[in-house]
């Protein structure tokens, strides 16, 4: 029991039909989906604009410098490199550039403009002279050796605006003040639009996904309950409920948290890279360079977290296989004494599943301290080249903080996206699963060529039926017979003569393979499957119950009245105990009607029969749970109700069929007697002998 369900695979590789599949299921929620792409477009654009927004307030702001060129380097080739142009402040024949425009220029090329007296390596600030700020035109009137002025602009050293008090700093720069508000707001607002993207992304994200997973709930559900028995006999119900909890949940995470984090973070990553090689070339190659490690060692991780994966579903189905199964049949385990051996075994199963969760943990534990070392190797790399970069005056400050944030933003996705891939690869197996089952055919084709006649009279006519639940294994054998409309024929026969399966016959629960079926002339299959089953009640051997109040259970979602319910339930003597319940009709059955008796259930049954007034009613086995007190109330009952209705009685008590309108008796699947029960009695055949070894106390 506890292996049974290893057959299933718990992942499985990507298969673009399977995902074309899954994604089919999105195409009725467009507009939802449309939104959340939207919504992470936008968060994604936010993330990536960050650090250039962090790079622009430092290089533009903090960090603002320019170096002075004599005006004769208009006359080298390095101009065009510089990109030199009118725009540039020109102060005592001297042009002023910014930091980062001398990138382009190798450390020779500077120090052949230094000692050609064009390049002195000297940092200034540069500031446009404001003849209304007082505090500006104060400090330049006190100290004028620390400027140098042209025009409308201004120039100082680095090093002589960093000596000087912070409240003049403060007043020289005060345009830098607002200039780095700006970059603040312009932070807070792309920090919003994070937010508010993210969290449309999740809604809309989680809620395509919840509409998903009810669409395919559904259609699972719908599915199974169109398919033929030949197809259900064969699937366990714990295998069918699977398909519609735990697999449709793989794939309610796939949408919510596999597909758009696979998507966010793939844009990352490359958004990140391309903003990398517009920064600098040359550090992004450091990054680059590192990331084939990276790759070999998520590959590895995905490989040994799917292995670690498996075993742990694997070792997790075995534990609720044994506890589902011991616990369920806890009363055979106390009956044998076998406690302790049921607690050993369980140990071991447990075990083994405390080592797969610890092999699963492992992997991720060894996994993500891999990846950081990478990270932070790789950010060590980039600050020892860039520090050297920007001594050398061919980076800026920003940009290099700017490559150690965006260097966070390429290795988190790549961690996520390995881990996630388990996911993908569980999504994968679910869903081949759930397709497997929405592509099974079998089912009884349901294709009437004749209208549902208004009235049934109950004329049931078999005719050279032969049957077989596999191909060639005959359980009826060249079976006809006839009942006429209100008659009460009995089946009997040893168990697997193939009682059961006329009934089942009847109302098209399996198909026959030859001859045919007909009622009140009509071959069945040429009728409507839902109008067939109404005109056909039957009360298998097996009553079952669902969890609600006994008048739901009567009514079964159909329009049956009170007073017609309460009818039925008195025409088999259920009433007497109903309303002997506290609450009567309301009262709430457990699972399986499990607070009622076993003869409760079976009247209750009855009940739920007559109270919807078919046209032939079906008793299969139906007085064989209750105790004979019960079963003459029963008798009483049923005697009164299938007046004028066609009724078909299998029963092992040979005793309530005495005053059937006809008997025929089975055997290996072929009809050897038919007639009365003294007709059958005085031919003292196979008939006789059942009643006889019945009687002499033998339970067949």
């Amino acid at each position: 029991m506890a292996d049974y369900f290893e057959t299933d695979d718990i992942t499985r590789d990507y298969d673009s039909a399977i995902m074309r599949r899954i994604l089919s299921y999105l195409k009725p929620y467009k507009v939802i989906v449309a939104f959340a792409l939207v919504a992470l477009v936008v968060s994604t654009i936010g993330e990536l604009l960050s650090p250039i927004i962090i790079r622009q307030s430092i290089d533009n702001v903090l960090m603002k410098s320019w170096y002075a060129l004599d005006v004769s380097v208009n006359e080298t080739d390095i101009e065009k490199e510089i990109g030199i142009n009118s725009q540039d402040v020109v102060i005592e024949n001297r042009v002023y550039v910014r930091t980062s425009r001398l990138g382009p220029l190798s450390v020779a090329q500077k120090n052949e403009l230094a000692d050609k007296g064009l390049f002195d390596g000297v940092e200034y600030y540069v500031f446009r002279i404001d003849p209304n700020d007082a505090a500006q035109n104060a400090l330049r009137a006190s100290r004028p050796e620390l400027f140098v002025s042209q025009g409308q602009w201004a120039a100082i050293s680095r090093d002589q605006l960093r000596a000087l008090p912070a409240a003049e700093a403060a007043g020289l720069r005060r345009s830098d003040a607002t200039d780095l508000s700006r970059y603040v707001i312009a932070l807070l607002v792309v920090m919003a639009l994070i937010f508010v993207g993210t969290f449309v992304m999740n809604y809309y994200s989680n809620l395509v996904s919840v509409k998903v997973m009810k669409d395919m709930r559904m259609q699972l559900f719908t599915h199974v309950l169109t398919r033929s028995m030949a197809f259900l006999s064969r699937q366990p119900v714990g295998r069918l409920v699977t398909r519609m909890t735990s697999d449709v949940e793989t794939i309610s995470e796939f949408f919510t948290d596999v597909l758009s984090a696979l998507i966010k973070d793939g844009s990352i990553m490359i958004g990140s890279l391309a903003v990398l090689y517009v920064f600098d070339v040359r550090l992004a190659l450091v990054v680059t360079a590192s990331l084939p490690f990276v790759l070999i060692t998520s590959d590895i991780s995905r490989k040994k977290s799917r292995d670690a994966y498996r075993k742990q579903r694997l070792m997790t189905s075995k534990v609720n296989s044994y506890i589902s199964e011991h616990l369920s049949g806890i009363e055979v385990v106390k009956l044998f004494g076998k406690e302790d051996a049921s607690k050993n075994e369980f140990k071991r199963y447990d075990e083994q599943l405390k080592q797969a969760n610890l092999g699963e943990m492992y992997v991720y534990a060894t996994f993500r301290p891999i990846v950081d070392l990478l990270s932070t190797m790789t950010t060590i790399a980039v600050l020892g080249v860039g520090a050297s970069f920007y001594l050398s005056h061919s980076i800026s400050l920003g940009t290099l903080i700017a490559f150690v944030n965006l260097i966070g933003m390429v290795y988190s996705p790549i961690k996520d996206v390995s881990e996630k891939y388990v996911n993908l690869q569980s999504a994968m197996a679910g869903a081949e699963r759930i397709f497997t089952l929405l592509d099974a055919k079998e089912m009884i084709l349901d294709a009437p060529k004749i209208p549902m006649p208004s009235v049934v009279r109950g004329h049931i006519q078999f005719e050279n039926v032969w049957f077989a639940y596999k191909e060639e294994e005959w359980v009826l054998k060249d079976i006809s017979f006839t009942v006429e409309p209100g008659q009460m024929v009995a089946i009997v026969g040893y168990t697997g003569a193939g009682k059961t399966t006329i009934t089942n016959l009847v109302t098209r629960f399996w198909d026959i393979q030859k001859g045919s079926i007909r009622i009140d002339g009509n071959d069945v299959r040429d009728l409507p499957l839902a109008g067939l089953r109404r005109s056909i009640q039957p009360v298998p051997q097996d009553v079952f119950l669902f969890s609600g109040t006994i008048a739901e259970n009567i009514r079964l979602g159909t329009e049956v009245t009170e007073e017609r319910m309460k009818l039925a339930a008195e025409a088999v003597h259920a009433n007497e105990f109903i309303e002997a319940l506290p609450n009567g009709y309301n009262t709430e059955l457990s699972e399986g009607g499990s607070n009622l008796s076993q003869g409760q259930r079976q009247l209750l049954s009855f009940a739920r029969v007559l109270a919807h007034d078919p046209a032939i009613i079906i008793l299969d086995e139906a007085t064989s749970s209750v105790d004979t007190e019960t079963e003459k109330l029963i008798q009483r009952g049923i005697e009164g109700l299938l007046s004028g209705r066609t009724s078909i009685v299998i029963a092992h008590r040979l005793s309530t069929i005495r005053n059937a309108d006809k008997i025929i008796v089975l055997a290996h699947g072929k009809i050897v007697e038919t007639g009365t029960h003294d007709e059958l009695i005085a031919a003292q055949d196979l008939y006789w002998n059942l009643y006889r070894l019945q009687n002499s106390g033998i339970v067949l």
